[in-house]
């Protein structure tokens, strides 16, 4: 059962086109399942996380990676009595704007469009939902939900005064839980990441050996995968418990004390870790920094992206005849470098990739 600082009923459930309401789901699983529905999300499937998906079977994609950071959100929305759906959805839903190639990809994109805004992944998620994704004759979009779209906003971007909902909050902190765990355990795999050089990391070293201390005789990999599996728990109950404390403190007990927060409180968050655990965190995101997202093998990766997007987009700036008709169709409207970048933004990795070589080869 939710409380009354959760995302329910109101103006927050309210659509952009006024549809019926459904005989037997609430408006936010209909978010939910529009999401899950959506050509953006199931291409997530082959689009890069930290690894190409080519590279191997078993490392994490964007799709992982959101379905991940909606159970992780899911479970922490049951324990402040939040609205789960909400949560779920926004956890499914929060990098449906990924282009392909992860973060190499979105920097050699926002590089080449600067003279039309430049391009950033949260915006493109909420162009995705609300123009992009074309599936009901009567509207452009998924017509979500307010409470939805407002959670896909950064915060720079909602209205004057307004704070985001809690579920809205901690998805943020849920994707970030999901991504440093997941990529020390994807980075371990790769040989990337080296067992003794996490040694280094506190609040690794801290699990990893009670881990050892309980089970000295299993095998590392198994020690591995126990140990982040624990280091998520810690982490989870840090946000659970830290949120609790300042809800309390702050004596926020109703949906109009969460949304009017940041009014009140500038510089201040109701969804939070601890400080003692946001220094540990910070340090882990520092580490993956120097030992993985800068290795020469992933920085190889990032040129290769670069040189494919900028590629891409040189030739359908040239010659947009040959993107599809739904996108042509909006050129006259848009313009084209806007409609261009839409265009590669929605490739995936391996249609990316085919299309550079396709397109090079007939050069």
């Amino acid at each position: 059962m939710t409380s009354a600082i959760a995302a329910n009923g109101g103006e927050l459930e309210t659509r952009e086109y006024t549809e019926l309401p459904h005989a037997y789901r609430t408006e936010f699983q209909r978010d939910r399942e529009r999401i899950v529905h959506s050509r953006a999300f199931r291409r997530l499937e082959y689009k890069t996380q930290v690894f190409v998906n080519h590279l191997g079977d078993n490392y994490r994609t964007r799709l992982t990676h959101s379905i991940e950071v909606a159970q992780i959100s899911r479970s922490v929305a049951r324990a402040l009595s939040l609205n789960e759906d909400l949560a779920e959805t926004l956890g499914l839903a929060h990098d449906l704007g990924h282009p392909p190639f992860g973060h190499a990809g979105e920097k050699a994109l926002h590089d080449i469009m600067r003279d039309c805004g430049g391009f950033d992944h949260n915006d493109q998620t909420l162009r995705i939902v609300t123009r992009l994704e074309q599936r009901y004759p009567a509207y452009p979009g998924l017509n979500l939900t307010l409470a939805t779209r407002l959670g896909l906003q950064k915060h720079n971007k909602l209205p004057a005064g307004m704070s985001h909902t809690l579920e809205a909050q901690i998805v943020d902190y849920c994707d970030e839980i999901a991504y440093n765990n997941h990529d020390i355990d994807d980075g371990l795999d790769s040989g990337l990441l080296r067992l003794k050089d996490l040694s280094s990391l506190d609040l690794w070293q801290e699990q990893w050996e009670a881990t050892v201390a309980k089970y000295p005789d299993a095998a590392d990999y198994l020690k591995i995968r126990f140990t982040i599996r624990n280091l998520i728990n810690e982490m989870v109950n840090d946000l659970i418990e830290k949120t609790r404390q300042n809800l309390t403190q702050f004596q926020v007990s109703t949906i109009e004390d969460v949304l009017s927060f940041q009014a009140k409180y500038p510089g201040h968050n109701l969804a939070a870790l601890s400080p003692a655990m946001r220094e540990k965190v910070t340090a882990m995101k520092k580490f993956l920094m120097r030992h993985l997202y800068r290795h020469p093998s992933v920085l190889k990766m990032a040129e290769r992206a670069d040189v494919t997007i900028r590629f891409l987009y040189d030739h359908y700036m040239k010659q947009p005849e040959e993107m599809s008709e739904e996108y042509r169709d909006r050129i006259s409207a848009e313009g084209v470098q806007k409609v261009v970048g839409d265009f590669i933004a929605g490739m995936t990795d391996r249609y990316a990739v085919n299309q550079y070589r396709l397109l090079r080869g007939a050069e």
